[in-house]
């Protein structure tokens, strides 16, 4: 007489959020690290070359852009209220400072921001596919 075993699924381990949100944040492949996620400044390889995960997939859509805008905004009204503050600069002198420095905190941030959102989706296993 057989007796039937339950049948157990073993499930994947769970993902590190950190682990993908540092790993995308650096450029690399959320899944592996190893090889680079992004094919330009912002676009999103299709498939990893190293472990075929498909990354081109995960649309982080507006989030990056928003993270950013607030990421730079706490980082530079303060200091424009701080110099505004102590020296009362003319106001050319502020337009001369914050505008390229907001601009190019803007560039830096955008691709890092955008990895580590493509790393929180990929650890949160976030359903890729829209529905229509």
């Amino acid at each position: 007489m057989l007796i039937e075993q339950p049948h157990e699924t073993t499930q994947p381990p769970p993902r590190s959020w950190l682990l993908g949100m540092r790993r995308g944040a650096t450029g690399h492949c959320p899944n592996c690290g190893a090889a680079p996620a992004f094919a330009g400044y912002l676009r999103v390889v299709a498939n990893c070359a190293s472990c075929g995960h498909e990354l081109g997939a995960y649309r982080a859509d507006d989030a990056p852009p928003y993270f950013t805008i607030f990421a730079v905004g706490h980082i530079i009204v303060p200091l424009m209220l701080l110099l505004e503050k102590s020296q009362a600069p003319a106001m050319w002198i502020h337009m001369a400072v914050w505008l390229p420095a907001t601009l190019v905190l803007s560039l830096a941030l955008l691709r890092p921001i955008k990895g580590a959102v493509l790393g929180v989706m990929w650890a949160t296993d976030t359903d890729t596919k829209a529905t229509p």
